[in-house]
């Protein structure tokens, strides 16, 4: 009789935890938050400059991050064209070039895979509660005295990365070639660790094992002149 008690309690307990995990399941792969509307850049005074702004349809923010999922290594990137800025040029000095908050809407992340995506959206960015991931430039470190027309250059842009409810200070090394007097188009890299940002895992039956502490952001993009 003790013995049968003791494998009910077993098989109650057994229960319990896989309604607890189906349940977790079922909420960190329910739908997720949808776009509160469309991204707009935060407008900057222009003050004489050159006001230019990230067209979205050419130009993508991104993540990228290896993972072992159920033992086989892969590198997962996550991206979207829903990524805003507008920068302020001056074609006589480079130097005093200015850029106001990159914004990018979390929610619109794009995996391969979507159950990847709804637990990156629901638990790991918790994107229903923190829509938008934002890069505010503090300083430039590196731009060159002048920019002609189609030259090539490299500096730095560091900055406050925030994150869900975190915010770091980030450097991304960029590229940046001028194409015209209207438009130019460059990219921007960075690593950060998913620790310092606190940026879990998402632990589900047969599912991840381990995740990179290192995640490479980057920003593909195009501006043009709309002044």
């Amino acid at each position: 009789m003790r013995k049968r008690r003791i494998l009910i309690i077993i098989a109650a307990v057994a229960a319990v935890g896989l309604l607890a995990a189906g349940a977790y399941a079922a909420y960190v792969l329910r739908p997720p938050a949808t776009p509160s509307g469309e991204i707009t850049a935060v407008p900057l005074a222009s003050n004489g400059l050159v006001v230019a702004e990230v067209i979205q349809a050419e130009s993508q923010a991104r993540f990228i991050v290896d993972e072992i999922l159920n033992s086989n290594p892969k590198t997962v990137v996550g991206a979207t064209d829903q990524v805003a800025a507008q920068i302020l040029i001056d074609p006589a000095n480079p130097a005093n070039v200015q850029m106001g908050p990159v914004t990018v809407n979390a929610r619109t992340l794009e995996t391969d895979n979507g159950f990847r995506n709804r637990a990156i959206q629901n638990e790991i960015l918790d994107t229903g509660e923190f829509e938008f991931i934002t890069f505010t430039p503090r300083t430039f470190a590196g731009l060159p005295e002048s920019g002609d027309i189609g030259q090539t250059f490299t500096f730095q842009i560091i900055g406050d990365l925030t994150i869900r409810n975190v915010t770091r200070e980030v450097t991304f090394d960029l590229t940046v070639t001028v194409d015209s007097d209207l438009r130019l188009h460059g990219l921007g890299t960075a690593t950060i660790s998913r620790t310092d940002f606190d940026l879990g895992l998402i632990r589900l039956p047969d599912q991840v094992a381990s995740v990179e502490d290192a995640v490479i952001i980057e920003l593909e993009f195009v501006a043009e002149r709309v002044d």
